[in-house]
């Protein structure tokens, strides 16, 4: 064979490596949503002081329905892909940190629950729309993203995994308040990495133990719903530990909780329960 041919054929097998292992820290890769106008692509790309050859990415709204249809009604997640992200990786040990305007259902925490359960590690996030959106279709953007940037494919039913948790804490978050809902969460994760459940009575255990360390109040629904995606959690042999240290923003975010006045109040009344409790011991010997 031809010296020449044989060279081409392995710059061919080497650039695409290349392109995908020179992927450093500060590089930003965007994704834009397939329906956004020219003019409103422009303007998400200033926003986010994007590099003028930046690589962009398209999400559509096949996608979108690919990752969301299991948890949320089609209805919710539209026909018109818009919501766009930016991600740019940074060093090693430095977590996850999020960013996000005009996205009024799922907050920064859930984000970096969620992107933390995929497997996304060392990043900061930036997820952004021309209007006010949900959120949701945002995370397959990120992921998509973080695969080309670090060269490292997550599995399928990681990510729908990860797409679940985001819906379902949100959905929570109508329920009991958004704040409590992404604490309950990183405390859930928290405690499965110091002590992995076995099966699934031990996954209702650190449900309902996480709950009550945070003075929450689940009904059975909110708790077998926490129960059954923990569950498909465990059984996806996620590496808890690795998840925790991708959470420092919310866990610094559940420590503002718990010193918030809402959290002290819970303190408070805890309080109040023990006083009450030994003033009736103490009046039955009376």
């Amino acid at each position: 064979m031809n010296k020449w041919v044989i060279l081409t054929i392995l710059l061919c097998l080497l650039l695409p490596y290349k392109a995908f292992a020179d992927a450093a820290v500060g590089e930003m890769i965007v994704t834009l949503g397939e329906n956004l106008s020219t003019e409103q692509k422009n303007m998400i790309l200033s926003e986010m002081k994007a590099p003028k050859d930046v690589e962009v990415l398209t999400v559509t709204n096949a996608e979108e329905h690919e990752y969301l249809g299991d948890y949320i009604a089609s209805r919710l997640i539209g026909t018109k892909a818009i919501s766009s992200s930016a991600i740019t990786l940074e060093e090693k040990g430095t977590g996850l940190k999020l960013e996000s305007k005009n996205i009024n259902w799922v907050t920064d925490e859930m984000y970096i629950n969620a992107l933390a359960t995929a497997g996304v590690k060392d990043a900061t996030v930036y997820v952004t729309a021309p209007i006010p959106v949900s959120g949701t279709a945002a995370l397959t953007g990120v992921i998509k993203a973080y695969e080309l940037s670090s060269d490292k494919k997550i599995p399928e039913d990681v990510k729908q995994a990860a797409n679940e948790e985001m819906v379902k804490t949100a959905k929570l978050g109508d329920e009991i308040g958004t704040e409590e809902a992404s604490a309950l969460v990183t405390k859930i994760k928290e405690n499965m990495a110091e002590n992995p459940p076995a099966n699934t009575e031990e996954v209702r255990n650190v449900v309902e133990s996480s709950a009550k360390e945070l003075g929450i109040s689940l009904n059975d629904a909110q708790i077998q719903s926490l129960i059954d995606l923990f569950n498909k959690l465990k059984e996806l042999n996620i590496d808890w530990n690795a998840v925790g240290d991708q959470l420092t923003a919310a866990k610094d975010k559940l420590s503002h909780f718990l010193e918030s006045e809402e959290g002290q109040s819970f303190l408070d009344k805890l309080k109040e329960v023990f006083s009450s409790l030994i003033d009736a011991i103490k009046s039955l010997f009376n």
